[in-house]
C-alpha cells in the first residue's frame, strides 16, 4: 500500500509542477507578469548567449520527443513501474522548461511590430485563443491521462490500463495535431516580434515538424491501417480538406 500511495503522490506532484510551468509559460512567452520573459530583462545576448538558447531548446526537444518514443517507453518501464512512466515524462518536461526559462538569453532587437490598438489587441486575443485551444485539445484526448494523473490514480487503486482505442473527437476530425497547432499560434501571435522571440518560435516550430512524423510512426505501429486512413483523410495542422472519405466509427479513434 505504501508503494501505491508513493506512486500516487509522485503523479500528483508531477502534475502540480506542470500546472506551475504551464502558467509561467503563458507569462514567459507573452512577456508579462514574471521576472524573466522571452525578451528580458537583461543585456542583449552575445554569440554565446544565442548558442546557449539553442542548446536549451535542443535539450527540451530531445527530452520531450525522445522520452515519448515507443522504444524508450519499453526500456524505461523495465526499470520503473509503468504507472510512473507518464508522470516522469511530465516531470522531466517541466524541469527542462524551467531550465530554459531560467537561463534564456534575451535578444531584444525588434524584427517587426504591429502598432495601433486594433492590431495589437487582435494579436493578444489570438495569443489567448492559442492557450485556450491548447487546453481544449488536451481535454479531447483526456487531459489527466495525457499528464499522468490517471496513471497515478490507477497505481493507487492497483488497476491495469484499458487497451488504447483510436478515436477522432472534435478538432481531431479537422486536423491530426490540434495541440501542435495551438502551440504554433502561441509562438507566433505577438504584436512585437523580437529576435529572441523569433528564434524561439522558429526553432520550436521546426521541432514540431520533426516530432510529428516520429509520433505518427509510433501511431501507425500501434493502430496500423486505421491511422494510415486517418492520415490520408485529415490534414496535419491546418484544417484544409485532403481526400474526403467516410469518417471512421467512434471506436476507431484517438490514441490515448
Amino acid at each position: 500500500m505504501i508503494r501505491r500511495i508513493s506512486i500516487f503522490a509522485y503523479g500528483i506532484a508531477s502534475y502540480a509542477l506542470f500546472l506551475g510551468t504551464f502558467l509561467y509559460s503563458i507569462a514567459f512567452v507573452g512577456g508579462f507578469g514574471v521576472t524573466t520573459t522571452i525578451d528580458g530583462p537583461g543585456p542583449a545576448a552575445t554569440g554565446w548567449g544565442v548558442a546557449l538558447n539553442l542548446a536549451l531548446l535542443t535539450l527540451f526537444a530531445l527530452q520531450h520527443s525522445g522520452m515519448a518514443r515507443r522504444g524508450f517507453k519499453a526500456w524505461w518501464t523495465r526499470i520503473v513501474p509503468e504507472e510512473t512512466e507518464r508522470p516522469t515524462y511530465v516531470l522531466a518536461s517541466s524541469v527542462s522548461l524551467w531550465l530554459l526559462y531560467a537561463f534564456w538569453q534575451p535578444l531584444p532587437d525588434v524584427v517587426w511590430e504591429v502598432t495601433g490598438s486594433v492590431g495589437s489587441v487582435s494579436l493578444w486575443a489570438v495569443y489567448g485563443f492559442g492557450w485556450a485551444l491548447l487546453l481544449y485539445a488536451t481535454a479531447l484526448v483526456d487531459h489527466f491521462e495525457l499528464f499522468g494523473v490517471s496513471q497515478a490514480i490507477r497505481g493507487l487503486k492497483g488497476r491495469t490500463p484499458a487497451p488504447p482505442r483510436f478515436v477522432t473527437p472534435g478538432l481531431y476530425r479537422l486536423v491530426r495535431h490540434p495541440i501542435y497547432l495551438a502551440w504554433a499560434i502561441i509562438f507566433w501571435a505577438t504584436p512585437v516580434m523580437t529576435l529572441g522571440h523569433l528564434l524561439f518560435a522558429a526553432v520550436c516550430t521546426g521541432y514540431m515538424l520533426v516530432a510529428i512524423p516520429l509520433e505518427e510512426r509510433d501511431l501507425i505501429h500501434e493502430f496500423g491501417d486505421a491511422y494510415r486512413d486517418y492520415r490520408a483523410r485529415v490534414a496535419m495542422l491546418l484544417p484544409i480538406p485532403k481526400r474526403w472519405r467516410p469518417a471512421p466509427s467512434a471506436t476507431t479513434a484517438r490514441a490515448v
